[in-house]
């Protein structure tokens, strides 16, 4: 074996953090907040849900323990810095020493960032995921963050990021620190009952997204491989049913626990499919989730010649016959029956913007990891395909 293959082999592997698993496990939130040091937290929580029967519970759970908090919902579907300033502004005005993140991949990840933030005195741009930049900030400084997710897509309760626009370039920044990850999940799935279908279709492409691309990457990561093998396959096996029955708990929890094994799994790195994503959701204010789903098909297509024999092991374990082709198909009959559009013209991107949108998927941090290079030209011809509707198989 050759020096560089030896070196093809090197990677550094974390895993997260406790995670409270299981319906009802929010009556837990306040035994959690006891554990973790947290007496007066802000609870960063999706708009849609604060006058919700959830928060309502939130409050009480919490009152009843002896402690007290207060909500901030000023977050965009797509976060940008604004929402970040005005939930610092809300932390230190109340003097909370901890955030209860809850609602899908926006709130969870403006509660993190709210944390890391709060007593930072460098611009969070400063603490963009590349290189080691994340080595700029105090890290003393950082709260306590619990995560209560309401959707089963992004997976952020357990990872060590949060995504922010940049309204200047209307483009997507992760925001990496180690101790942003939240040192405990409430992982119930009570909180996803009656989530409406599309919602439900949209978050789940998104955890399957998350879950194919780790598969997918050229990374060595043998412990998130396995783990996005089988977040697959509950996608696989769960999704249809969580969108055709809002009140299906079992369901439910099961692509509750795929969102987190996505997000556990994608440290192995993500690809061409999340690269296209965020110029269309920075550039349009497309939902992210849904708008992978769009694009999967054309990725997988664009990057066969590279994973057609891990597909192909991937259709084994999951008991579909006919390799990549079989995979591909279900796939497509999975989108047909979920109602997830078939190209990018349905979510209103513009095929005036392909050029400034080729090259922020070039520049885009998931990239990196696609199991073949793609450079502007190739997304131009990607975008293109997606917006028409032309798969190129």
């Amino acid at each position: 074996m050759k020096l560089d293959d030896y070196l093809s082999l090197q990677s550094q592997w974390s895993f997260p953090t406790e995670v409270r698993f299981g319906a009802g496990r929010l009556r837990e939130l306040a035994d959690a907040c006891k554990a973790h040091g947290i007496q007066r937290p802000l609870v960063a929580i999706d708009p849609a849900l604060e006058k919700m029967q959830m928060a309502q519970d939130v409050h009480a759970c919490l009152k009843d323990a002896g402690m007290s908090c207060a909500m901030f919902s000023s977050i965009h579907g797509n976060p940008i810095l604004e929402d970040l300033d005005a939930g610092i502004e809300a932390y230190r005005s109340g003097k909370h020493d901890g955030v209860l993140a809850m609602g899908g991949g926006s709130a969870l990840d403006v509660g993190k960032l709210i944390a890391f933030m709060h007593a930072q005195t460098r611009p969070v741009w400063d603490f963009e995921d590349r290189e080691d930049w994340w080595r700029r900030a105090d890290a003393d400084a950082i709260a306590p963050v619990i995560a209560i997710p309401t959707t089963a897509g992004t997976g952020s309760e357990v990872g060590r990021a949060g995504v922010l626009t940049d309204a200047s370039d209307h483009t997507k920044k992760i925001i990496f620190h180690p101790k942003i990850m939240p040192c405990c999940v409430i992982a119930d799935a009570e909180l996803t009952l009656g989530l409406p279908a599309s919602i439900t279709a949209a978050t789940g492409m998104d955890a399957l997204s998350h879950n194919l691309e780790a598969y997918c990457s050229r990374v060595f990561h043998p412990l998130a491989e396995g783990i996005a093998l089988e977040g697959i396959r509950l996608v696989h096996d769960w999704l249809e049913r969580a969108v055709t029955n809002g009140e299906d708990i079992e369901a439910r929890a099961y692509m509750m626990s795929a969102s987190l094994m996505g997000a556990v799994a994608f440290q192995k790195g993500l690809g061409a499919m999340h690269a296209m994503s965020h110029p269309c959701s920075g550039l349009f204010g497309t939902h992210h989730g849904l708008t992978n789903g769009v694009v999967m098909p054309y990725v997988l297509v664009w990057n066969r010649p590279a994973i057609e024999k891990r597909i192909t092991a991937l259709s084994d374990y999951l008991g579909i016959e006919g390799g990549f082709d079989g995979f591909f198909e279900w796939l497509l009959r999975l989108r047909e029956k979920i109602s997830i559009p078939h190209d990018l013209a349905a979510l209103g991107v513009k095929g005036e913007s392909i050029k400034i949108m080729s090259h922020m998927a070039q520049a885009d941090p998931a990239n990196a990891t696609n199991p073949v290079p793609v450079d502007s030209e190739d997304f131009a011809r990607l975008y293109e395909r997606a917006l028409g509707g032309e798969l190129g198989v």
